[in-house]
């Protein structure tokens, strides 16, 4: 009895596999890449923007997501398993109803509302994938209200949809991991001009 007591906690601590659950974070960057330039649309021809450097975006920018993601999880049948890589190939899915609804109306609110406080420089891309009101100063008076309200409408929509796309992907646990690679790519395209924090918070300019 002695000994199955002093077996027991051995057991307990074998049935605690570590997983390490795969994020593809190449697929990731590259789904962010066409949703962001769906949204923001073609840049306006003499705008100077340049083509996007291979390979993402700037060292300015925060640092990537890992590529894995380590999770906990009690394992009666794996006493004896140390470790496990469970990595699976798959495609980010950002097609469906749900996303592409919240894709076209952050579309429609860049172009209506956003895209000229951006140029004006009052709106900044934060470093955590939304939207800031840097300069409040920069936008007319009457247009305040209006302008906080379309922030603020815009970052409901964009914590949602990074929500929506790691639920889509059967993956709910990755949601910090898209965000943070939507927050990279917002800023890799934003345009000469436009604003943006770097990984220490500081605001920088394109």
């Amino acid at each position: 009895m002695r000994r199955l007591a002093l077996l027991l906690p051995s057991l307990l601590l074998a049935a605690c596999v570590t997983i390490n659950v795969y994020f593809p974070a190449a697929e990731a960057q590259r789904a962010a890449e066409i949703f962001v330039e769906d949204v923001l649309g073609a840049p306006p021809a003499g705008s100077g923007t340049a083509p996007r450097p291979e390979g993402g975006s700037s060292a300015a920018l925060p640092p990537a997501a890992p590529s894995l993601v380590r999770v906990w999880r009690f394992d009666p049948v794996g006493f004896f398993i140390g470790s496990a890589l469970a990595q699976e190939a798959v495609d980010i899915r950002i097609r469906t109803p749900a996303i592409q609804a919240i894709q076209q109306r952050m579309a429609d609110r860049f172009a209506s509302t956003l895209a000229p406080l951006f140029e004006s420089g009052a709106l900044g891309f934060g470093n955590d994938g939304l939207v800031v009101l840097r300069d409040p100063a920069r936008v007319p008076l009457a247009q305040r209200t209006a302008a906080a309200q379309a922030v603020a409408d815009e970052n409901r929509d964009r914590r949602a949809v990074y929500r929506e796309i790691a639920v889509a992907n059967g993956r709910p646990e990755w949601e910090e991991a898209i965000r943070q690679t939507f927050a990279r790519e917002w800023i890799a395209q934003a345009r000469p001009g436009w604003w943006f924090q770097d990984s220490t918070g500081a605001w920088k300019q394109k």
